[in-house]
């Protein structure tokens, strides 16, 4: 319905939710009624635009759709641009979608400064937003930052037990990272100035940054600004420590947002930023995240399995959910990087749900402690049920959409490195094993306490405004995953192609990049012209830089002018530093050259010899 949306649609939602923030600071504290219905307003009208947007979305497309893009700070290069891509477009979706249930799962347990609390939630809703379609680096982090302020208050105004404690950790673990994240931005806008496309023009617009190769012996400083930003956020081992006591404190709306979309703004920062602009970096430091990602899978499923307060078990388990998420990413396989995309939904919606229910028991009991509970499925049957489908979707039951995601991620992660799959599989055996551990232990046996059996079960708002509609998500994305996938597709390989671009064979075996017979060829010939001396120097030379070439071609699928080394400054296919051939010259002279392609071959984990 392309005519039913303006190509302006995201400012639109975003001067939506500021005029409904503007009416309820304009509405007296005492119409708490009213607050609570001009918020849901302004949310659900949100949600209906974003709707339309994707409905309206053309799923072929790789680029930029419903963009707006006006000057803002031209004296330093900064615009005030949006827009959606496959990247960004689940995540805005999933904002959208948990903007009204956060206000409705509030209804009974906010009772104090109701205004103020409503309030923060559409600031956090609009900061979410901006983040996932920003196209300005400065524009991302200014949307970045302002997000910390209603998050610190949710969790120090509204929270439970040691809030202020949480909130403050919370709030410098993300802005030391911000800051850093800062530092490395403006970095990046200088060194894409100092390249042939920008020639000296001061820009933090995307567009034009990715148009850019940065020098790679400044990539690895810049990626680490922006890596410990988005590490921070995942969060990664070891910079989760934050997360538990804000999740175990905050307010039922403010773990949701937690676990349902900050986090995600982590792992999407990689994908939309990191991967494209410092590919060399990433590949650099991917081991090292990667072993990072294993560690936070393996460590917060055995953190998750010692736990006795079940907020802190879900927040434990989204440590090790997300660091899969990140393993899926640093993989840099296409599959995996899509299933890490549709697994920030599903872990958005699993675990939203999850800290719902949690929070809908401790409205009743005023506890938290697994061993105060025991039998709860004779007294609370329809909890029961609603709490195993988000149980068996955070463990990947297939049917459900935690499946899809985690399938996709072990699928793509084990072409690239088997024993990193292996890990993942590890930790989702470890999720099973926790999460059933806690159902059995909350559930099922007799009722063990007086108290419980007075509870009373969900009540219509609960059932049916709130977990029904995540439910019944929960059940589409795992039956029928295609929806959300196909537009997506697109710009995760978008990504993957300008990423491989600088070192394909790197990550993928020969034979599914151009044909292992040019290869072999190339490795045989190199090396009977460097040990075995039996064959003529031009000839041998020819007959390499000829496969080559033929392998480059398929590589690249396209033609290669001249020599396939002529591209100055870049790297080759082969992992070696490319040098140019010029007409004219011996071949004799030229034994670097096949010196540098034996190394690449050598250095090369996927190129095996017969």
């Amino acid at each position: 319905m392309p005519d039913l949306v303006s190509p302006a649609a995201i400012p639109v939602i975003l001067a939506l939710l500021v005029i409904g923030t503007l009416l309820v600071a304009l509405t007296p504290s005492a119409f708490a009624h009213r607050i609570r219905a001009t918020t849901l307003s302004a949310t659900l009208s949100a949600l209906v635009i974003g709707i339309f947007v994707f409905l309206s979305f053309d799923p072929s497309e790789s680029g930029w759709q419903f963009s707006f893009d006006y000057e803002w700070l031209p004296f330093i290069g900064s615009r005030l641009s949006f827009g959606l891509d496959g990247l960004s477009l689940p995540l805005f979706l999933l904002t959208l979608f948990l903007g009204p249930l956060c206000v409705l799962v509030s209804v009974n347990e906010i009772e104090e400064r109701v205004k103020e609390f409503h309030i923060c939630l559409l600031l956090t809703e609009i900061a979410l937003i901006g983040v996932f379609t920003a196209r300005d680096l400065l524009l991302f982090y200014a949307f970045w930052e302002v997000l910390l302020i209603p998050m610190f208050l949710l969790i120090a105004v509204w929270g439970s037990g040691n809030r202020v404690y949480a909130a403050v950790k919370f709030l410098i673990y993300t802005l030391v990272g911000g800051l850093l994240m800062l530092v490395a931005i403006i970095g990046t806008a200088w060194a894409a100035s100092q390249t042939a496309p920008l020639q000296g023009r001061f820009t933090f617009h995307l567009d034009s940054l990715l148009m850019t190769r940065i020098d790679p012996s400044l990539q690895t400083l810049l990626f680490l600004g922006f890596a410990v930003a988005f590490a921070i956020k995942v969060p990664m081992f070891p910079f989760h420590t934050w997360l538990p006591d804000a999740h175990t404190e905050a307010p039922t709306a403010g773990s949701v947002i937690l676990a349902g979309l900050l986090l995600k703004m982590g792992s999407y920062g990689f994908l939309r930023l990191a991967l494209p602009l410092f590919p060399d970096a990433c590949f650099q430091m991917a081991p090292l995240l990667a072993f990072l990602s294993v560690v936070a899978v393996i460590y917060g499923g055995l953190m998750s399995w010692v736990q006795s307060d079940i907020k802190r078990l879900i927040a434990y388990s989204s440590v090790a959910h997300m660091g899969l998420i990140t393993l899926g990413i640093f993989s840099f396989h296409p599959t995996a990087l899509l299933g890490s995309l549709i697994q920030m939904v599903n872990h958005g919606l699993s675990t939203g749900m999850l800290f719902m229910l949690v929070g809908m028991i401790y409205e009743r009991r005023h506890t938290r402690d697994i061993n105060e509970f025991g039998g709860l499925a004779h007294v609370m049957p329809a909890y029961t049920a609603f709490f195993l489908i988000a149980l068996l979707s955070s463990i990947g039951l297939p049917g459900l959409n935690g499946f899809v995601g985690e399938f996709l991620i072990l699928v793509g992660v084990f072409q690239a490195q088997w024993v990193w799959a292996a890990a993942g599989i590890i930790g989702v055996l470890l999720s099973a094993v926790y999460m059933l551990w806690l159902f059995r232990r909350v559930f099922h046996g007799p009722v063990s306490k007086a108290e419980n059996t007075t509870l009373t079960d969900l009540s219509f708002r609960e059932k049916w405004l709130v977990l029904a509609p995540v439910t019944f998500f929960l059940f589409l994305l795992g039956i029928y995953p295609v929806w959300l996938l196909r537009p997506s597709e697109e710009s995760v390989r978008r990504v993957t192609e300008r990423v491989l671009a600088e070192r394909a064979s790197a990550l993928t075996p020969p034979s599914k990049v151009f044909p292992a017979i040019a290869v072999q060829e190339l490795a045989d010939d190199t090396i009977q012209f460097l040990f075995r001396g039996k064959m003529d120097l031009q000839n041998t030379a020819r007959s390499g830089l000829a496969n080559a070439h033929n392998g480059l071609e398929a590589l690249f699928q396209q033609p290669f002018q001249g020599s396939p080394f002529r591209f100055r400054g870049q790297r080759s296919a082969f992992g070696g530093a490319a040098q140019p051939f010029d007409e004219g010259e011996s071949l004799a002279d030229r034994q670097p050259l096949t010196d540098d392609l034996l190394k690449g071959f050598q250095e090369n984990p996927f190129i095996k010899r017969r």
